[in-house]
């Protein structure tokens, strides 16, 4: 069995209006993941991503760049309990 992880993202910086969320929801997906992400006030993304170490590594790594337009200053990263509770990866409505 693969080694499932969950982990809980904050990147910070210029990550509103750059299609940031649509940017990740589509990397983990390609990433076969599951959870969600969602803007936090106006220069944070958070985002919950559970599946296979190497895949929700991948996708750390993607968002500390961002997509074209993003500058991320600062992010933050911590392991949770998997849970299990997602079916797929879609954007949450902003905190």
């Amino acid at each position: 069995m693969a080694d499932v992880v969950r982990a809980h993202v904050w990147v910070q910086g210029r990550v509103q209006a750059v299609g940031f969320r649509v940017f990740v929801e589509s990397a983990a997906r390609k990433l076969t993941l599951t959870g969600w992400v969602r803007n936090v006030g106006y220069d944070v993304v958070e985002a919950i991503a559970e599946g296979e170490r190497a895949n929700v590594e991948a996708l750390i790594e993607q968002m500390k760049h961002g997509p074209r337009g993003a500058r991320v200053d600062e992010a933050r990263v911590e392991c949770e309990e998997v849970t299990g509770e997602f079916e797929e990866f879609g954007v949450k409505r902003s905190a």
